[in-house]
């Protein structure tokens, strides 16, 4: 009985997200923000990697958290009380070290509902996001005089709930926020990290995000399939090498995977020291492959689905 209970619901799942896959993208409803462009330097005057989804005017989901993040979320007036749900790409610092503003920050907002927290799962060298969570507001976390908002014998006046993607199938899994919106994930490969890419569904419109990955799982093109925004991370040059080539995509990979997604707009994040200024030269390689528009993300850009 539980496994026809289980079976049942990711049929549902899957059809749920196959409609709004199918549905026409209502591109006035949908945004995509950049909250930090930038990666873990200290001296590119970047806020590091994360963005926002509005729908209807309400930042409903944030990917990534890195530096700077807690801040740009409050310049670009979003609230937390609306967001449904956050998601870690990986748990490297400059993608995840918001995590505990945005906890304690919620002390002074109105919030009142649990808030889904998910990412990846650990291997050898990197704890699961149930671990990194733990390991950060638990009792005998770093900061434990959190740790209200993660024990349920504790009163908060709401929940982190997290939730751990498998990185054991490189298929796509499903996860659905609410009755407005499904985020689905799959496992990409950043060197040794523990890492996944998002996808988000919501108004008929899809917004993948690639965080940092080098591709050769070959799996993103499935996940960000006829996506209305492709956001990917452009931390090295078309000469990269070496471990720099082993954790991140060259300009030439960017636009091979954008094309075989049949993606419609290309927003370029990430961006480093070693590739600003340079962008004459990205565009040109993501071009051998890709023919639709191309962004080089700043913080705060906001972008719409055409």
């Amino acid at each position: 009985m539980f496994k026809k209970q289980i079976s049942g619901l990711v049929l549902c799942l899957l059809l749920s997200y196959t409609a709004m896959a199918e549905a026409q993208c209502q591109k006035d409803r949908v945004q995509l923000q950049v909250l930090g462009s930038g990666g873990p330097e200290l001296d590119d005057g970047r806020a590091s990697s994360s963005y926002l989804v509005w729908l209807d005017n309400k930042a409903l989901a944030l990917v990534d958290m890195g530096p700077g993040a807690s801040v740009n979320f409050g310049r670009v007036a979003a609230r937390l009380e609306d967001l449904k749900v956050m998601m870690l790409t990986h748990l490297h610092v400059d993608h995840s070290a918001d995590l505990p503003a945005f906890v304690k920050g919620a002390f002074f907002s109105q919030r009142q509902n649990d808030l889904t927290l998910l990412g990846p799962e650990g291997n050898d060298l990197m704890p699961s996001t149930d671990q990194f969570v733990s390991r950060l507001f638990g009792r005998e976390g770093a900061f434990s005089y959190l740790s209200n908002y993660v024990d349920p014998q504790q009163n908060s006046a709401f929940k982190l709930k997290t939730k751990s993607v498998t990185l054991s199938s490189k298929e796509i899994s499903y996860y659905p926020i609410g009755k407005d919106m499904i985020s689905s994930a799959i496992p990409v490969h950043h060197g040794p990290i523990a890492a996944v890419a998002w996808r988000l569904d919501m108004a008929g419109c899809a917004i993948t995000f690639s965080g940092d990955m080098n591709n050769e799982y070959q799996t993103l093109e499935k996940l960000a399939l006829n996506s209305d925004i492709l956001v990917m991370h452009n931390a090295v040059p078309e000469s990269a090498t070496g471990a720099a080539a082993h954790l991140h995509m060259t300009p030439s990979k960017i636009g091979y995977i954008a094309e075989q997604a049949k993606v419609k707009q290309l927003v370029i994040s990430h961006r480093m020291t070693r590739t600003l200024h340079n962008e004459s030269n990205t565009r040109r390689q993501i071009k051998q492959s890709y023919r639709g528009p191309v962004s080089f993300a700043n913080d705060l850009d906001r972008f719409t689905p055409f």
